[in-house]
This record gives structure tokens, C-alpha cells and sequence, in this order.
């Protein structure tokens, strides 16, 4: 592995883009308004309500919240 090699769940973020056309700005903005939900129920919202593979979802809201102290 290089220095600049991403590591956890920020290592998702280019195939999230290419799978479902949406910058990760993006993504991080429908997480954000779902704040003081639990990271479960977001993860499920994102797969329910954008179609998003549960690891996607998964590694957006881990991110998400990881950044906020959540």
C-alpha cells in the first residue's frame, strides 16, 4: 500500500460515484439531514430510498458521522 492510499470507509467513495452518478457531497447531504437518527436507520433509508448496496450505504453514513464525532 502507498502513503496516499484511502483507507476504511473514504475507500468506497470512487465506486460510489461511478455506480450511482453522484458526487460524495452529494451523499453526505441526504446524511446529514437525517441527523439524530441512528446510523442503522440511515444506512436502511439510503437503501430503501436511493437504492444504495448496503456496504455504499454503510460506508457514507460511517464516514458521515465519524466526522461529526456521531
Amino acid at each position: 500500500m502507498s502513503a496516499g492510499t484511502v483507507k476504511g470507509p473514504a475507500s468506497y467513495f470512487p465506486s460510489i460515484e461511478k455506480t450511482y452518478g453522484q458526487p460524495i457531497a452529494h451523499w453526505m447531504a441526504l446524511v446529514d439531514g437525517q441527523a439524530g437518527k441512528k446510523h442503522m436507520e440511515i444506512v436502511n433509508w439510503l437503501k430503501v430510498e436511493h437504492g444504495l448496496g448496503h456496504g455504499h450505504a454503510n460506508a457514507l453514513v460511517a464516514h458521515a458521522l465519524a466526522e461529526v464525532g456521531r
